[in-house]
């Protein structure tokens, strides 16, 4: 009877503990609909770069030189920038910015809060998000934000800052 009880306590104790582990796959197959939506909406960047040539012209008089102004434009490249379809709601902490950086996602709100709790223990001003998406047949995810921007630049730095001890770090672009 002993043999039997401890059995199924074991197999229990195993049962909870392998639901708790992130699920690689369903990370896997959301960055493969990201990078394939990125694909297809990707914006190109364009730089117009105009070399100037220096116009001597000569009168009489005087001797003019005019030199022709560069220009140089770069359209916006968000090409490594994810969205999620259906938007976010902030579950703890304060409202996004424009570019934030997600370094984890949860099934469980508890799991993504206390990957939040040691973030903000280093600095960060992290936050959790609950999308509405759905990924292996999972909806609603929990996401967390360790920081959160206005300008993309500074979103990269952070990112790039982070992306050591959180390998799979991304931007989320927050419309």
């Amino acid at each position: 009877m002993k043999t039997h009880l401890v059995l199924g306590l074991a197999v229990l104790s195993v049962a909870l503990l392998g639901s708790c582990k992130s699920q690689e796959s369903a990370y896997r197959q959301a960055y493969e609909k990201a990078k394939a939506q990125q694909t297809t909406t990707a914006d190109e960047t364009t730089t117009v770069k105009v070399t100037p040539t220096p116009t001597t012209t000569t009168t009489p008089t005087e001797t003019v030189t005019v030199t022709p102004v560069t220009t140089t434009t770069t359209a916006t490249d968000n090409s490594d920038v994810r969205t999620i379809d259906g938007g976010v709601t902030v579950v703890n902490g304060d409202q996004l910015l424009t570019y934030s950086v997600v370094v984890g996602s949860f099934l469980t709100q508890a799991n993504a809060e206390g990957l939040m709790t040691t973030l903000k223990n280093k600095g960060y001003a992290s936050r959790v998000v609950k999308t509405n998406e759905t990924i292996n047949g999972h909806t609603g995810w929990f996401r967390v934000i360790a920081s959160s921007f206005n300008d993309k630049a500074s979103a990269v730095q952070s990112r790039n800052e982070l992306q050591s001890a959180y390998k799979g770090a991304w931007l989320l672009y927050n419309k």
